[in-house]
């Protein structure tokens, strides 16, 4: 499985890629949604761990830029919002599940996997 974690803190983003690979998935690393966007353009990605608030361009124009374009992966978004109307308003962009932070790779991986089934 081929995951792509768009994550700002490097620290947070490491940790899961090293977890994830860890579990045998194979993971690249993006820290802003520009950067997951060219990333995506040159990739096939089954999973995407998209955080909402990036730099140069949100999680959320990430996830609607992938959806209009029809891009295949299952996105999982990461929020810091952990109330209610922001875990749905990530439903509504597009992303068919979220995980509030702060996250443990071990808490990562089922969703991650349940993404890509």
């Amino acid at each position: 499985m081929r995951v792509l974690i768009v994550e700002d803190e490097e620290e947070l983003a490491a940790m899961l890629a090293e977890g994830l690979r860890g579990e045998g998935m194979t993971c690249d690393v993006a820290h802003d949604g520009a950067r997951a966007l060219e990333m995506t353009a040159a990739a096939e990605y089954d999973v995407l761990v998209l955080d909402r608030d990036l730099p140069q361009l949100s999680g959320d124009a990430v996830c609607r830029a992938l959806n209009a374009a029809g891009y295949p992966a299952r996105i999982l978004m990461l929020t810091a919002a952990g109330a209610l109307a922001d875990l749905v308003d990530g439903l509504g962009q597009g992303a068919p599940a979220n995980m509030s932070q702060p996250v443990s790779w071990q808490v990562g991986v089922g969703p991650v996997r349940a993404r890509a089934r």
